[in-house]
């Protein structure tokens, strides 16, 4: 289908019967989505925001409390982010579940809807989300628009307006009024404006789908339409498919707290001989080295952008999927920046970004951070980081979500 017709696409798949396969990794974003919120909220930092933002009402927040549909979904967005910790997808370079879910579990509370249902539309809005990020482009995330909010808020609002109801009509309706709300930019990376981009996204996809219910009208393609979304927002338009590949089964969840772009490095190592005493040669795709190559770092969060020092953590026995092990101690760790000293790193434009190759002591090994990863796999790997974030409380939360149990679900997330 031509680019211009992206907004006849999004209303045409928003009541899409989900695919079985993506659906069931949706399942486990949603617990990684939960245990990041709470990790987010107990946190702390977010504590103020929190209760400025709040307007009262019946949807679970993420500390407890309860909020209004579109409080509640600009409070959980943005604590299920505060972390960094969430999804990813690189089609588009951004974070899908942060803004979809949030936006999908408000709605979904607001309207009596099941947990299944919520999940059904989180995974919809999801790949709408994916789906808007490539129909934009990459020139769009490059010159400083942050997909997870840009594309997120159309993605929430196709979730939230499957949950509401709305006729083909009013979607696309609700899709015009999100185009003029949708915003985000990655001059707030490294600030506590990063995760508030979530938050806004899902806000704006529980109002755009309310007021498009409430009989609010708008352009009639507020995304591709003269002066729409694309045009005016350095978008390439580019030619977008909805409903044969479903992109949530190529998401990939963080399982070391840290940068993105050191987790094929990390699982490389993984498949690596190492020992304190090693030496490593890196090799990773260029763009990482601009975000990620901090060479000493002097704080906690300096650590999770730095090649040798997760090298030298992983060295020495730390677990990287442990985000109290990303400390201003672990930075100062003579140990650790004597390690430092014996780690190069070499880049390779041949390489994708998901991409990374080591050498161990002479021995090479590689990962691939887009290859698939067995259902059973993943489940494993998410539980045993949501335990190292929440606790028991992931065995509880996952449960409800294997018995449809939404009662239970939010009892889990909000004590």
């Amino acid at each position: 289908m031509a680019a211009t017709g992206i907004t006849d696409q999004l209303v045409g798949f928003a009541q899409a019967v989900p695919d079985h396969d993506a659906r069931a990794v949706m399942a486990l974003s949603v617990l990684d989505w939960a245990a990041c919120g709470i990790a987010g909220a107990a946190e702390g930092s977010f504590d103020g925001f929190a209760t400025v933002a709040n307007v009262a009402g019946g949807c679970a927040q993420f500390g407890g409390g309860q909020g209004a549909p579109a409080a509640a979904a600009l409070i959980n967005g943005t604590l299920s982010h505060a972390l960094d910790y969430d999804d990813t997808h690189f089609a588009h370079i951004g974070h899908p579940s942060v803004a979809v879910v949030s936006a999908a579990f408000a709605a979904g509370q607001a309207a009596g809807a099941s947990l299944s249902d919520i999940i059904d539309a989180a995974l919809i809005g999801a790949e709408v989300s994916v789906a808007v990020g490539i129909w934009l482009g990459r020139g769009h995330y490059q010159v400083g628009y942050h997909q997870t909010a840009t594309a997120g808020a159309f993605g929430a609002t196709v979730a939230a307006g499957r949950l509401r109801g709305l006729d083909d009509v009013q979607m696309r309706h609700a899709l015009g009024l999100c185009s003029t709300m949708a915003s985000g930019l990655k001059s707030q990376f490294g600030t506590m404006g990063k995760p508030l981009n979530a938050g806004l996204a899902a806000r704006s996809g529980i109002e755009a789908a309310d007021w498009a219910a409430a009989g609010m009208t708008s352009a009639d393609d507020g995304l591709a339409g003269p002066l729409g979304f694309g045009p005016t927002h350095h978008g390439a338009g580019d030619a977008v498919s909805l409903g044969t590949d479903w992109r949530m089964t190529q998401v990939s969840h963080k399982f070391h707290a840290c940068c993105h772009g050191l987790h094929a490095t990390l699982e490389a190592l993984a498949d690596a001989d190492l020992t304190p005493d090693s030496t490593i040669e890196i090799t990773t795709h260029p763009r990482w080295v601009t975000v990620c190559n901090i060479a000493n770092p002097r704080t906690g969060l300096e650590c999770k952008f730095s090649y040798a020092q997760v090298a030298a953590m992983a060295a020495h026995g730390l677990d990287t999927g442990d985000i109290t092990q990303f400390s201003d101690a672990t930075a100062a760790r003579a140990d650790l920046a004597q390690f430092r000293t014996r780690v190069r790193i070499d880049t390779d434009d041949s390489l994708s970004e998901m991409q990374a190759r080591v050498v161990v002591d002479g021995q090479a090994a590689f990962h691939d951070l887009d290859a698939p990863i067995p259902l059973a796999e993943r489940r494993a790997k998410i539980m045993k980081k949501a335990h190292a974030l929440v606790g028991t409380r992931a065995d509880d939360l996952w449960q409800a979500v294997q018995n449809d149990d939404l009662a239970a679900f939010v009892a889990a997330l909000s004590n």
